[in-house]
């Protein structure tokens, strides 16, 4: 298959596909798309930005029946930042498919306006983390037994984080004649004894990220650990990335290095799972819109992490195994472009390092870390600062009004301002850093579209 136009795809998705700008297929949608659209079980090896969630999303969108009133597809997510980017590109893909009512449905926030939406009308389509989809279909709101496409995205991933149980009682509660989708980067004994026993003789297809394997240069550097914090921040002055997430095998460890980060002048933020979910959409937020350039976060915060060109991973401490490894450093390297893994080695670990470089092609290179001494004269801060607005499409602001606010009453010229994400009650504008204080005074002070609104510097 060399393009979209030869698959007998139903034309309601050329919409989705001409939005999204698809005309060539990535390895791993030209291989899974002919079984999945053939309608059989499917075991896939794909590593996140290999372009699968087009693969599985168009299978799963070409079988449902609009003018169905059942939930007809489910797909399965690790952690509730992958879930939403996955909800996200399922609903470009289906802009040409009228009436469509797709819900993610996670963990972290209420449960009575998802259960609410369930009661008002099924949704045709689902996107969820296992524990509150069970929980859901534990109350009998949410109705799986429609459920004619099953896919479990990042499947490696939900069983290390104790998800098997779940995944098995809702795959239970689908139709038993469903189509299962199986997506993993890894292939572990307990993926496939899953895969055995949930998916009927299923076609196995197996590719790269898109544009083949990424070139991620990768170093190691022998640390003392009681300076890997100062050896973090060394890290990131000499090499100086617009954008790098820091990885941490604890939360308590996460607090700390964005901590320690911040006193060296860096604008970095913690990720993990004790946060609220709105704290965490926020820091995803600023990290897309360049208000922040260094995220430090543990594994499961991180999962389903999608940044555009992130320069460099650097490892606090390395992960157990080499899977893990292997996982953290693909979030830099993305598409073919070049990408940069700086991992700390501390004499214990130096065993775990062995192993992962054992594997590696070429060798991670391997020399003494750096320590930095001191706050650095030139500021290491991202370039834009984020402002929260308390007003959102319920009080029917739009992008344009906060831009013409912006430019207009407050005088800031365009350029200075970068993007701008209106949500159900709050918005959120990017202004460059230089600007924030004057731009966070005057709309404080003026009106957003004929109204006062309290806004406020994230």
């Amino acid at each position: 298959m060399t393009d979209f136009a030869s698959l007998p795809l139903s034309p309601a998705l050329h919409p989705g596909l001409d939005a999204l700008g698809y005309t060539t297929p990535t390895p791993i949608q030209a291989l899974a798309l002919p079984p999945i659209l053939d309608g059989r079980d499917l075991i896939a090896q794909a590593p996140t930005g290999s372009g699968k969630t087009a693969a599985f999303g168009l299978g799963l969108l070409q079988r449902l029946d609009p003018a169905g009133t059942r939930t007809q597809a489910l797909v399965l997510c690790p952690t509730r930042e992958l879930a939403d980017q996955v909800g996200r590109q399922l609903r470009r893909l289906a802009t040409g498919i009228a009436n469509l009512k797709l819900s993610v449905l996670t963990g972290g926030v209420s449960l009575e306006p998802q259960t609410a939406s369930l009661q008002a009308h099924d949704p045709q389509v689902v996107v969820g983390t296992p524990g509150r989809i069970q929980e859901l279909a534990r109350k009998r709101v949410l109705h799986l037994g429609g459920v004619r496409v099953l896919v479990l995205d990042e499947a490696d991933r939900m069983l290390d984080m104790g998800f098997e149980e779940p995944v098995r009682e809702i795959a239970g509660r689908c139709d038993a004649h469903r189509q299962t989708l199986l997506f993993s980067a890894t292939f572990p004994d307990g993926i496939r004894e899953l895969a055995r026993q949930l998916l009927r003789a299923p076609a196995e297809v197996a590719a790269e990220a898109a544009g083949g394997a990424p070139a991620i240069e990768q170093h190691f550097f022998d640390v003392d650990p009681a300076f890997r914090q100062k050896a973090v921040a060394d890290l990131l002055l000499r090499y100086r990335p617009e954008s790098a997430v820091v990885f941490c095998n604890t939360r308590k460890d996460v607090d700390e290095v964005a901590g320690s980060l911040r006193q060296f002048g860096f604008s970095a933020l913690a990720l993990h799972g004790d946060m609220e979910q709105r704290d965490r959409d926020e820091v995803l937020l600023q990290l897309a819109n360049r208000s922040c350039n260094v995220l430090v976060a543990s594994d499961v915060a991180a999962r389903g992490l999608d940044v555009e060109d992130l320069a460099v991973v650097l490892n606090h401490e390395l992960p157990t195994d080499v899977d893990a490894y292997r996982h953290r450093i693909g979030r830099t390297g993305r598409a073919g472009r070049g990408g940069l893994a700086l991992s700390l080695v501390a004499p214990r670990e130096r065993a775990r390092a062995e192993m992962i470089a054992a594997v590696q092609q070429p060798s991670p290179s391997r020399q003494n870390a750096p320590l930095a001494t001191g706050r650095p004269s030139q500021p290491a801060q991202a370039p834009m600062a984020t402002l929260r607005i308390d007003g959102g499409k319920t009080d029917k602001l739009r992008p344009g009004d906060i831009l013409g606010a912006l430019t207009g009453e407050a005088g800031l010229p365009a350029a200075a301002i970068g993007k701008i994400a209106i949500h159900a009650t709050r918005s959120y504008v990017a202004i460059a850093r230089a600007q924030v204080e004057r731009a966070s005074a005057r709309l404080e002070s003026g009106k957003i579209k004929g109204r006062r609104f309290r806004v406020r510097p994230l």
